[in-house]
C-alpha cells in the first residue's frame, strides 16, 4: 500500500494546486468542458476526490466487513460508466457537484486544503487494512483499490478542469499514471474486446471506432 498512498497524496496535492489557480475563481460560473457543468461544479467534483478519502478515514460507518470486489468489477457494476448524460446516475453526480459549488471558490478551497492536511496525517498513521463501502454502492472495495479509483478521478477531472481554463493539466508521475491508466484500459477491453483495444493502440490502419472506457 505505501506506493498507492504516496501516489494518491501526490495526485491529491496536484488537484489542490490546480483548484487554487485564480482562473478557477474567475471562471467559476462559466461553462466547463463537461456538458451541463460549470467550472465551479467541476472544481467541486474534483475536490470531492479528496473530501471522500477523509470521510473514509474518519467515518467508521464507511468501513465494511464484506468481501471486497475486484477493481474492474467495481466499474462493471457502476451505473455511471455506461449511463447517458441525463440518466439518474449522472444527474446525481452533477447535482451533488453543483450543490457543493454553491458555497463559492474560497470556501471550497479552504475545505479541500483542510481535508488534504487531515488525509496526509491520517494516512501516515494508517496501519490497519480496511474495506470500504460508500453509501451509494451495493458492494465493497479494499481501501487500496478505493485510493486508486480516487487517483483515476483526480487524473481525469484535473484534465477536464485544466481544459476548461485553457491550461495544460498537471504532470503526474508514473506512480500515479501506472495504476490509473490500467483502469480505463481494463474497462475498455471489457466493453470493446481485446482485438479492438490492441488494434487501436498499435495498428491504426486496423482500428475502427472509439475504445473509450467511459
Amino acid at each position: 500500500m505505501p506506493g498507492v498512498v504516496e501516489g494518491y497524496l501526490f495526485a491529491a496535492q496536484s488537484a489542490v494546486t490546480l483548484l487554487a489557480q485564480p482562473a478557477v475563481a474567475e471562471q467559476w460560473e462559466a461553462p466547463s468542458a463537461l456538458a451541463e457543468m460549470t467550472v465551479g461544479a467541476l472544481a467541486a467534483h474534483l475536490a470531492g476526490q479528496v473530501l471522500s478519502v477523509r470521510d473514509v478515514l474518519v467515518d467508521r460507518r464507511l468501513a465494511s466487513s464484506d468481501h471486497p470486489v475486484a477493481l474492474l468489477e467495481h466499474y462493471t457494476r457502476s451505473a455511471w460508466v455506461e449511463a447517458g448524460l441525463d440518466d439518474e446516475a449522472n444527474l446525481t453526480i452533477r447535482e451533488g457537484a453543483a450543490s457543493r459549488a454553491a458555497a463559492g471558490h474560497r470556501q471550497l478551497l479552504e475545505s479541500v486544503q483542510e481535508a488534504l492536511d487531515d488525509v496526509a496525517r491520517l494516512l501516515a498513521e494508517e496501519v490497519e487494512p480496511r474495506v470500504v463501502r460508500m453509501p451509494w454502492w451495493g458492494w465493497s472495495l479494499t481501501f487500496e483499490d478505493f485510493l486508486v479509483t480516487r487517483m483515476m478521478e483526480i487524473t481525469v477531472h484535473s484534465d477536464d478542469l485544466a481544459v476548461s481554463l485553457g491550461q495544460e493539466p498537471p504532470e503526474l508521475p508514473v506512480s500515479v499514471l501506472e495504476p490509473v491508466l490500467s483502469l480505463p484500459l481494463g474497462v475498455s477491453v471489457l466493453r470493446h474486446g481485446q482485438a479492438a483495444v490492441v488494434r487501436a493502440l498499435s495498428r491504426a490502419e486496423r482500428a475502427h471506432g472509439s475504445i473509450a472506457a467511459f
